[in-house]
């Protein structure tokens, strides 16, 4: 019963972890128009360093890790945020949303691979057709949304986007060890002070050379923006990274990494009923592909270890 329990609340978080990034599109549409992508991430990080460290300050959240913890959770922070966040963000500076939200929907396949190369993991076939089922789901939605104008001039933004899902992948594969050792707040602790120091050290280095250091605080005077930030700073940066540490924990990271393809279907709803987005039947058919292949990556395999038993974990 402790195993279900825990298995359910693993679970709970990975959908959790789905429908806040399902939500986050509309809050990133607002933020860009006031500031640029850079300033956007570190705002974000800066907000979701101060908003952990009151509480540890406080004493309410015990962090215990030593400087050689740190070192062990930086490849970790260097996949994700430090890498990914600049990726995505350059990567979409000269693509289209649909190209972006293809290249997103193969993180699982990424993370199938490295998943069963580095740490062992084994799938069965029922669980790899579910997963290819599932990225197909999202690959369609969009392509069947951006007509046959896909054909996009820039291949280096492609190529930017590609290895930005590659890096989630290597984060997804390399948490799942980490959540072993360390709690999900000490994980996400470390790499939110990294991301805020790294990101907001470039952002106003940048300001500094350009001599535009106004446009660092300019939107922080727009209440739009902060409700935007509070959003992507707390919910998107902070909860999402704890969930998905807490989720490892229990879950491999194949099955987790599949959950994520539920954002899309999340944010597609909330763009119809918030924007007002029309919805059509290939979003329909998408859906479907995306549901079944989660629910058969996640319940189509044999009998797994034990929660929290990892072939790496003990290396």
């Amino acid at each position: 019963m402790h195993s279900h329990t825990r298995n359910g609340a693993a679970y709970l978080a990975a959908l959790s972890y789905a429908a806040i990034l399902g939500f986050s599109f509309l809050f990133v549409k607002l933020t860009v128009t006031e500031a640029s992508p850079l300033d956007v991430i570190a705002h974000r990080f800066a907000l979701s360093f101060v908003t952990l460290t009151i509480p540890v300050l406080l004493g309410w959240i015990k962090i215990s890790i030593t400087r050689r913890d740190i070192l062990r959770i930086l490849p970790l922070a260097l996949l994700s945020p430090l890498v990914y966040f600049p990726l995505q963000a350059f990567g979409l500076m000269s693509t289209s949303s649909s190209e972006g939200g293809i290249i997103q929907a193969t993180v699982p396949i990424f993370t199938l691979l490295l998943a069963s190369y580095f740490i062992k993991e084994r799938t069965t076939g029922v669980q790899k057709i579910s997963l290819l089922l599932s990225v197909f789901g999202v690959i369609f939605i969009f392509v069947m949304k951006s007509g046959a104008s896909l054909a996009s001039n820039s291949f280096g933004g492609i190529v930017l986007l590609v290895l930005s899902a590659v890096c989630l992948s290597g984060y997804n594969v390399l948490a799942r060890p980490l959540t072993q050792r360390y709690s999900p707040m000490e994980l996400t602790y470390v790499t939110s002070i990294l991301g805020c120091i790294v990101f907001n050290l470039v952002a106003l280095g940048y300001h500094a050379i350009d001599g535009s250091m106004s446009a660092y605080t300019a939107p922080l005077v727009k209440p739009d923006y902060w409700l935007a930030l509070a959003y992507l700073g707390i919910l998107s940066t902070l909860v999402t990274s704890m969930l998905s540490s807490f989720a490892l924990k229990w879950i491999e990271a194949s099955k987790m990494s599949v959950i994520g393809n539920l954002s899309t279907l999340i944010s597609m709803m909330a763009g119809a009923y918030i924007l007002r987005e029309q919805l059509a039947y290939y979003h329909i058919i998408g859906a479907i592909m995306i549901i079944i292949g989660v629910l058969g990556t996640n319940f189509g395999g044999r009998k797994s270890f034990a929660p929290g038993q990892t072939t790496s974990a003990n290396r």
